[in-house]
This record gives C-alpha cells, structure tokens and sequence, in this order.
C-alpha cells in the first residue's frame, strides 16, 4: 500500500480522515507520513544523551470495529499493530496479520489511531475501512 501523507496540528484538536480498503485473509498493513503544519515531518522522537534518535515517551494504539449502528456486538473487532518506522521523521505503520484478517467478515468498519506521550493522548487518524471478502480461495 503506498504511504498516506496526512498534516498533524495538535493544537486543532481534529484527527485526519483516512479511509482504507483491507482483503479477508491477507496481511494488511497501511503506512502513514505525517507532517505539521510547516509540511515538515512531525518528530514523535527524542533525541538521546548521544545524539541518536529513539522514541521514548511516544506509544501508539489502533483498533477497528463495526458501526454501533450496525449492530457492531455480530462482527469481530480488531487491534492493529502500531509500529514507528521512523518516528523522527513522522513515520509509522499500523498492520494486522492474515491470522487476523481472516476472522473478518466483509462490510464497513471505523478505526482510528492514537499517539501519545505521557499522559497526553492524541486520535490523530480515524475513518472506515472497507474489509472485502474473497471469492476464491487459496490453493
């Protein structure tokens, strides 16, 4: 998948809508670059005492679940798994493994990310996705 590009101003308090398309049964996984507002990558690192860049202090967490409205207690849920690429230049991916996928059924889901550090906690991403089953299957 290539790399949604998505503009993060804490100050706004709004997260960015990002909607994504997700298989039954496959890997998934979605990168994201984010920048402030200067178009610069956004830091969700630190620098340590020799200079090398770590990202201590920041966490991420991201699920998926249906629609409360559609009856979201019938379909299963799930948690991505959150990883920093390379988070002083704003890079990090959510993913979930085709173990995971494969107990999806197909429809509509909303999701969102949240970063943090220390006790401030910010819902940077949210949107739908769109989980489609498969017509074949695997030999």
């Amino acid at each position: 998948m290539a790399t949604k590009k998505i503009t993060f101003d804490p100050e706004a308090g709004v997260a960015y809508s990002c909607d994504l398309i997700m298989n039954v049964g496959a890997d998934f996984t979605a990168n994201f670059e984010v920048v402030n507002t200067a178009n610069t990558g956004y830091n969700f690192g630190t620098t340590n005492s020799v200079g090398i860049a770590t990202t201590t202090g920041w966490t991420g967490s991201s699920q998926m679940t249906k629609s409360a409205a559609i009856g979201s207690t019938a379909f299963p849920n799930a948690t991505f798994t959150v990883g920093f690429t390379s988070a002083t230049s704003g890079k990090f991916k959510i993913s979930l493994g085709s173990t995971d996928t494969r107990s999806l059924k197909d429809g509509r889901y909303v999701y969102d990310v949240l970063v943090g550090s220390g006790a401030t906690v910010y819902r940077i991403i949210d949107g739908n996705i769109l989980v489609r089953g498969g017509v074949s299957s695997a030999p």
